[in-house]
């Protein structure tokens, strides 16, 4: 029997939620889907997310697939994703719905992900949960030259939660850099793939640069001496962003 995948391409405030991935005794962003799926089509849904995200952390361009043993018309997934929004909390928007060739694997299929990380560098009541406030005097050009040498490694143990069951720590950095928006300084990172808890624990050490508790050379030591203990800390997860994630061009089907 013929299987027919769609994706649906959502954005969700993560400040109430643990993460992504459905677990047991605490809200996720995956449950909730689910859940709202369950109540409007009467049968249980499975969602495959592009990827997990830890409590606390936002995405604004995510995207999970789920398959059917239907077609689903073009109008019906329209007023799919109408019904979608009327029921689930204001937290979660979805933001279209459409088929996908059958090979193709939200998180799989993924050619990058993108991540900003936000530092209000004043109190800012109207980024509250949404950046982290941090006033300290930094070294913003050293911070700089910090993101850019990252580009040049591919092995980021020390940057990696201890524990995980991954193959492979090694990730292909594509962007690595610092930019200032009024009070907001953004440290925006590219790559192929991320470990766990890889990007907070980034800017926790990028910070330690801008300090100067951590110099350019010791930063360097840091990447090929591959010890967590030695990098910085993980900042908090209110300030993380999952910005875009990039699929294959032509993924998408006629409903």
């Amino acid at each position: 029997m013929e299987n027919f995948r769609y994706f649906l391409f959502l954005a969700y405030n993560g400040t109430g939620y643990h993460g992504w991935q459905t677990q047991p005794n605490a809200p996720t962003v995956q449950e909730e889907l689910e859940k709202a799926l369950r109540i409007l089509t009467g049968k249980p849904v499975s969602l495959t997310g592009a990827g997990r995200t830890d409590t606390g952390v936002h995405a604004r361009r995510y995207y999970a697939h789920f398959d059917t043993e239907e077609r689903i018309a073009d109008e019906t997934l329209t007023q799919l994703v109408y019904r979608l929004n009327g029921v689930l909390t204001p937290a979660i928007v979805i933001l279209d719905a459409f088929r996908v060739k059958p090979e193709v694997h939200a998180r799989f299929s993924a050619l990058s992900r993108t991540y900003r990380y936000y530092i209000s560098r004043r109190k800012d009541p109207f980024s509250d949960n949404q950046s982290w406030i941090y006033t300290r005097e930094l070294d913003l050009r050293a911070m700089s030259q910090a993101a850019e040498i990252i580009r040049e490694y591919t092995d980021f143990t020390c940057f990696s939660k201890s524990g995980t069951q991954t193959r492979t720590n090694d990730c292909l950095i594509i962007e690595s850099f610092f930019r200032q928006e009024e009070h907001m300084l953004i440290y925006q990172v590219k790559a192929n793939r991320f470990l766990r808890n890889m990007v907070r624990a980034i800017v926790g050490t990028l910070l330690e640069v801008g300090k100067g508790s951590i110099s350019l050379d010791e930063f360097r030591a840091i990447l090929e001496e591959g010890s967590r203990s030695d990098a910085g800390m993980s900042v908090p997860a209110c300030g993380l962003f999952l910005e875009d994630v990039e699929y294959p061009e032509g993924i998408r089907l006629q409903p």
